[in-house]
């Protein structure tokens, strides 16, 4: 398969180029899912062009959108992290303090005895 050094090189070279342009063809279609101004029609022609001149539509792209596909990143990221950080909370549950305040509410309104509130908020502190 490989009369020489130099042909086992070249090799490694067409496919760690191939590697890198998949990896990029990768992020250049999920930003262009990820961009809410571009219409249709010019998604579908950045793609018919990354099939067509793979390697030139991929430079150009990345340099005439590559500001935006930072900032579109980021903000999916943030997006990503906030929902995260929401779902974390939800499923957490409640410090002490309001576990104390919810028995005392249900306390007041008469949903639970004395003896109850005194459980509730043993249990929560305890």
């Amino acid at each position: 398969m490989w009369d020489s050094f130099w042909d086992f090189i070249w090799y490694t070279v067409v496919i760690f180029a191939f590697v890198a342009y998949l990896i990029v063809l990768w992020h250049i279609i999920a930003d262009l899912f990820r961009d809410k101004g571009a219409s249709g029609w010019v998604k579908a022609i950045w793609v018919i062009f990354l099939v067509i001149l793979p390697y030139i539509t991929a430079i150009v792209y990345l340099l005439a959108k590559g500001r935006g596909m930072a900032e579109r990143q980021r903000e999916a990221y943030s997006e990503a992290k906030q929902a995260s950080d929401q779902y974390i909370k939800s499923v957490a549950g409640s410090t002490p303090a309001q576990q104390i305040s919810d028995a005392k509410s249900l306390l007041d309104s008469g949903a639970i005895t004395q003896q109850e509130f005194d459980a509730l908020k043993a249990k929560a502190l305890g």
